[in-house]
């Protein structure tokens, strides 16, 4: 029987062969993966809009979005109007046509309640394409003191006073809206200490920019990834701690080296596993911490969290974007999905998001959504990373504006 089967496949081999020319490859399928923006059809949008609803953003009702849209608004009032706030294949907008599509909407919000459709009816959805990877972020908690002792020996610092940043465009065009963060050695410029040289050598260490201490490395370490959290002090009040800079290297997810190494299963993957293990192997949690460069620093402050727009960043609707893909500002609808814990089962969510806030991991159409703070916030941070659908919402009128008709 073996000996037929071989001799089967020799005989398929040499028709194969024999018969080459005239055999045909399929053609190739080929994704655009162009970042760009793609107009729903009404009544795509319709279907859509039917299910928008604040249920899962803990808001009354769609007035209670009207103090983040002002906002949001008052941020682009201040851009140079005509001014190109996004240029991508499919849109090209500028601050004060945003600014028009965004005043049209804080307008509507009060006759939401009784018909959601009404944003599909008033706005043109041009859905983010290809896709958007959703994360999530969130407000840590961390204990913390003003005076270091046995118990608080950790440094959360300030922005050093050698950190210095140049922006590149000053030499040349090309370098526009980059920048150079650096500090001055002893032959020049150099690049600005990294996370082993601050944390394991005490690079800052004695030089006054310790604005409070902590009792875990790798409570810092996620706060540095969060970017902002609230520190309960020892003498019970409690502190928001701000981001405020960072030492310009590039970010490297470690749980990779997690993986890699076999220390968790790839499909479990999330950022409760990497803390876990982090706290259970002190020794080995700080070689892998070392692997990212990237360190931020904080001031503290009595309210917060803010995002790149300078305003307070509201739970479950205020996200970070690219700000070169989707303007600061915009007003979006975003179709995903929570899970939901106590059922063990992901819940649909559909409903509009604000663009008010930036990341360093944040390129393109992928988008972090801010969860908020306290433990359900961290959950939902840390697990989320949906496939999900993002759409840009432009009052028609200002579409009609652009295309002249």
């Amino acid at each position: 029987m073996m000996l037929r089967r071989f001799a089967y496949l020799a005989l398929v081999s040499f028709v194969l062969v024999a018969h080459g020319c005239s055999i045909k490859t399929p053609p190739k399928v080929v994704i655009d993966k162009t970042p760009r923006f793609e107009p729903l059809k009404d009544q795509e949008a319709e279907i859509l809009a039917a299910h928008l609803s604040t249920r899962l953003q803990d808001l009354e009702s769609w007035s209670a979005l009207k103090p983040g849209l002002e906002d949001s608004l008052n941020y682009i009032v201040r851009r140079p109007q005509n001014a190109i706030c996004v240029k991508r294949p499919g849109l090209t907008l500028t601050w004060g046509q945003l600014g028009d599509s965004v005043a049209e909407m804080i307008g509507l919000l009060p006759d939401l309640d009784r018909d959601p459709r009404l944003v599909a009816e008033r706005f043109q959805w041009l859905k983010v394409a290809p896709g958007t990877l959703l994360t999530g972020y969130y407000e840590p908690w961390l204990e913390a003191s003003l005076v270091p002792d046995d118990t608080y020996k950790y440094p959360l610092y300030g922005v050093p006073d050698d950190l210095k940043t140049i922006h590149l465009n000053a030499f040349h065009p090309r370098w526009k809206g980059q920048s150079l963060v650096y500090r001055m050695g002893e032959d020049g410029i150099e690049p600005y200490y990294d996370r082993e040289s601050i944390d394991g050598d005490g690079a800052l260490h004695g030089k006054g920019h310790e604005i409070a201490w902590t009792k875990s490395p790798v409570d810092i370490f996620f706060l540095q990834i969060q970017g902002s959290g609230r520190l309960q002090m020892d003498d019970g009040s409690t502190r928001h701690i701000l981001y405020a800079g960072k030492n310009g290297r590039r970010f490297v997810a470690i749980g990779k080296y997690l993986i890699n190494g076999g220390h968790v299963a790839r499909e479990d993957m999330s950022m409760q596993k990497i803390r876990a293990f982090l706290k259970a192997n002190p020794t080995t949690a700080q070689e892998l911490m070392f692997k990212d460069p990237s360190y931020v620093f904080f001031s503290l402050a009595d309210e917060g969290p803010y995002g790149a727009m300078s305003t307070i960043l509201t739970p479950r609707v205020s996200a970070a974007v690219d700000r070169t893909m989707i303007p600061l500002g915009s007003v979006l609808a975003l179709k995903t999905a929570f899970m939901d814990y106590e059922k063990g089962e992901t819940d649909p969510f559909m409903s509009l998001v604000l663009a008010q806030d930036t990341g360093g991991a944040i390129k393109n159409t992928r988008m972090d959504l801010f969860c908020g703070t306290g433990e359900g916030a961290e959950d939902l941070a840390g697990h989320l990373l949906e496939d999900s659908e993002v759409f840009m919402l432009v009052s028609k009128r200002v579409m009609k504006a652009i295309s002249g008709d």
